[in-house]
């Protein structure tokens, strides 16, 4: 039996969190290569630690095939993304970290089995499961307590860019835990935000500073009370980013996804092409779901693939609508097979993900932000709508 009421928490961490530098690096690397070369593979892993970045993985491009320009672009996409994000601090900055590059062609052995042949189609890039999901809790269909953990981040974050509040510095991390009755977010019964500082703050003043930005993200009279209101819980935080902690792309797979209200197949999606799977299926896998909610085929929706590396058909598709659905599962299935390709290259053509679109995911969820002209976000569109509600009609 599912409890109908209890609590559910979910956290986001900033930009400037060690990993997620480490993820933006990545994907920043991903947009340079689809930049100059749509059909680019791409698979490079980030870590960061005081004053030093390392990069590694593979390539294959025609672009940047000398491997000292390789290097020079991609210490400099390095380079480029931490200024952005903000860091100029004595134990981690853009100007005088060191990059060292490890990264090199493309294995011939996976090339072989994900290349199209004649007779062939484009393979996974891996096997693996992937999950996307749907609620009709909040506007974006996101489960609301990872909606506004990012949403908090984002807004400190926001004034830390627009100088409106120069104490708040790049690292920072938010945590909310909702009641739930009936299946139904009703109140906020705690929020935790830890955020980098500026040196001479208090914890108090930090905590003044916070409670705004945190008031304006929940819904009005959802403030938690006082002793549930936990800033910088630690105390003093100036020593932030991979100063204080090293970081490692794909790390925080939970706050990319769902918050944890949904399973996860275990793969990240920073820096890597949109061949593989891990990340096109997810994102074909979350527009699916999203689809059949915004149509009203059910007020949640969990949806499940998996491949096989080397094969272009998916092994299997599950859908479960927890109770909640209007429409014959079964079918449903079938129907979801029929407005969408799901094999590599449908998704990848579907959704247009053949783009420099992915550095821009990297931070306050790859899922619920908004479908952006340029192609981004297009997994976010709901444009399945009427088909959808046409096949049942």
């Amino acid at each position: 039996m599912v409890a109908s009421s209890y609590d559910f928490t979910s956290e986001s961490v900033s930009e400037g969190h060690p990993d997620k530098v480490a993820d933006r690096i990545s994907d920043g690397i991903v947009d340079l290569f689809l930049a100059q070369e749509p059909e680019a593979r791409v698979a490079v892993e980030t870590l960061t630690t005081t004053n030093r970045v390392v990069l590694a993985g593979e390539v294959r491009s025609a672009a940047l095939s000398n491997s000292k320009d390789r290097e020079e672009a991609l210490t400099e996409t390095a380079r480029r993304v931490v200024r952005e994000i903000g860091y100029d601090q004595e134990g981690f900055s853009w100007k005088n970290m060191d990059v060292q590059c490890y990264v090199h062609e493309q294995s011939a052995e996976i090339a072989q089995g994900v290349d199209s042949s004649e007779g062939k189609d484009e393979g996974a890039g891996d096997q693996g499961i992937m999950f996307g999901f749907a609620t009709d809790e909040t506007e974006s269909l996101m489960p609301a307590p990872i909606a506004f953990a990012h949403a908090i981040v984002g807004a400190l974050a926001k004034a830390r860019h627009d100088g409106s509040q120069p104490g708040f510095m790049p690292d920072a991390k938010s945590q909310v835990t909702l009641r739930y009755e009936d299946g139904r977010p009703v109140r906020t019964d705690s929020v935790v935000v830890s955020t980098q500082h500026a040196e001479g703050l208090s914890q108090a003043e930090v905590r003044e500073l916070v409670r705004p930005y945190v008031e304006q993200v929940l819904p009005e009279g959802w403030m938690c009370g006082e002793d549930d209101f936990y800033v910088n819980p630690t105390g003093k935080f100036v020593i932030g980013g991979p100063d204080g902690d090293a970081g490692l792309t794909g790390r925080k797979i939970i706050v990319d996804t769902y918050g944890g209200a949904a399973p996860h197949g275990g793969g990240a999606f920073s820096g890597k092409d949109p061949t593989k799977v891990d990340r096109s299926a997810a994102y074909a896998s979350r527009y699916l779901a999203k689809n059949v909610v915004a149509a009203g085929l059910a007020k949640k929706c969990l949806i499940q693939v998996s491949y096989a590396i080397g094969v272009a058909k998916p092994l299997s598709l599950y859908v479960d609508t927890f109770g909640t659905g209007e429409v014959d599962p079964t079918r449903l299935e079938n129907v979801l097979l029929e407005v969408m390709d799901l094999s590599p290259r449908g998704i990848r053509t579907h959704l247009g993900l053949n783009r420099p679109i992915y550095e821009r995911t990297a931070a306050y969820g790859h899922f619920g932000r908004t479908p952006e002209e340029d192609g981004g976000f297009s997994w976010e569109r709901t444009d399945l709508v009427d088909d959808l509600r046409s096949a049942f009609s």
